[in-house]
């Protein structure tokens, strides 16, 4: 298969399945928010991104740099076994350390004490994350085996959803199928990798070990730094605010994290790509990327304007909320906005190793961000979060692009060098 033929079904492959994410929230949220109200909904939402903290820190930095090294090791199923290994290993000792983390703190923050279960069930979500190797995949550009499993995780928590939530009472069912969607792609992903690539569970090395762990710091740190004005938003709304509160803000984020999931499988699909086009040739990595980017452009600046123009239109369509219509329309500026930091930060920084720098625009940007947390979101609740959220990744989006204007990597440029 030529190397366009590949891009072409891998980005199909992977289309097809954000077509689910983009499709399955706008038909869940509204029927929770139906059945359960803002205030339960609001309390999930908080709970899941709380879990989200685990779920980073068991990611590390293997998403990129696994993704990465398998893609160069493709062809040795020795190297493959190893990197696996490794990295499982590593993961599945941190799922550890987070899930006692969690139980310390369940019996100690009355928060989290008085709804102790609801955490508990949602860190289902950590297991199946952990399970779910996703970076190999990803480095050997099997992204239909991607598609068909995560199109089985949506399709059981959706059914579940419909089949169990028929009233209040019924709230708990929601983290059990939304974890039960994880964990069964998880195990059905381990079985393909064993029994269909010829890896093998190995022993991995100390120094295999500390090569993952020093190779994913500054990914790790990135991620951690971001986290703080992405999966923070709603989890420090939810200490200033109450849950109907917090439902409110959190179903407009998801609408918005929908339509951004657009941009997704193309991200997907040129990352290992680009690692491989730049062991060979800078210019013609660079001149993938522009092509890239202005297509990002295009579509997500289209994406953004229809939002925030026919915002009051899709809550009525979806929600019937008419307090979700203003925070629609701030966070309207995202799907662009984050397109372009997906093309500065994961296809342009990280494959061309400036992982350290990187890191140091996202701690910049985590401070601007704590700063406005405290200043805007005890006073303006949920208005604030979002303009917190917007105003941030805008701040950190523009970091980006200076420091590759520094650097002679002009992505933006329509040609030349």
């Amino acid at each position: 298969m030529s190397v366009k033929k590949k891009l072409v079904t891998n980005f199909v492959s992977l289309a097809s399945v954000q077509g689910l994410n983009f499709i399955l929230p706008l038909i869940t949220i509204p029927y929770l928010l139906h059945v359960l109200g803002p205030d339960r909904v609001g309390l999930i939402n908080f709970a899941q991104a709380f879990i989200q903290y685990f779920i980073l820190f068991t990611d590390y930095g293997f998403i990129f740099v696994a993704t990465r090294d398998i893609s160069l090791a493709r062809e040795d199923n020795k190297k493959l076994s190893v990197i696996f290994s490794t990295v499982m290993l590593v993961r599945t000792l941190l799922m550890m350390l987070s899930f006692i983390v969690l139980i310390v703190l369940l019996y100690t923050v009355p928060k989290f004490k008085a709804d102790s279960m609801i955490y508990i069930l949602t860190f289902g979500m950590v297991l199946g994350n952990v399970l779910f190797p996703i970076w190999f995949f990803q480095g050997i550009e099997k992204m239909k085996t991607i598609s068909i499993l995560n199109a089985i995780s949506k399709v059981i928590f959706t059914l579940g959803i419909f089949v169990f939530v028929t009233d209040e009472s019924k709230f708990m069912y929601v983290p059990i199928f939304n974890s039960l969607g994880y964990i069964a792609i998880g195990i059905i992903a381990i079985y393909v990798i064993t029994s269909h690539h010829g890896v093998r569970f190995v022993k991995p090395s100390k120094e295999d070990i500390m090569y993952q762990l020093k190779s994913g710091w500054h990914i790790f740190v990135s991620n951690i730094m971001t986290s703080l004005y992405t999966t923070s938003n709603v989890f420090i709304l939810g200490f200033f605010a109450s849950n109907t509160i917090v439902g409110y803000y959190s179903s407009a984020e998801k609408v918005v994290k929908a339509v951004l999931s657009i941009i997704t499988p193309l991200v997907q699909t040129v990352y290992p790509h680009l690692s491989r086009a730049l062991q060979e040739s800078r210019t013609a990595a660079i001149a993938l990327l522009r092509k890239v980017f202005w297509l990002v452009t295009v579509l997500m600046a289209t994406l953004s304007l229809f939002v925030g123009v026919f915002a009051a239109q899709i809550v009525e369509l979806v929600f019937k909320y008419e307090e979700i219509i203003p925070i629609l329309q701030i966070l309207s500026a995202f799907p662009l906005i984050l397109g372009w930091a997906n093309v500065f930060a994961i296809l342009t920084m990280i494959n061309f190793d400036y992982k350290k720098e990187l890191s140091r625009i996202y701690i910049a940007a985590s401070i601007f961000s704590v700063v406005l947390m405290f200043l805007l979101i005890p006073q303006f609740k949920q208005y604030g979060t979002a303009w917190t959220a917007v105003l941030t990744e805008a701040f950190a989006t523009s970091l980006m692009a200076i420091f590759l204007w520094k650097k002679g990597i002009h992505v933006w440029k329509w040609r030349g060098k």
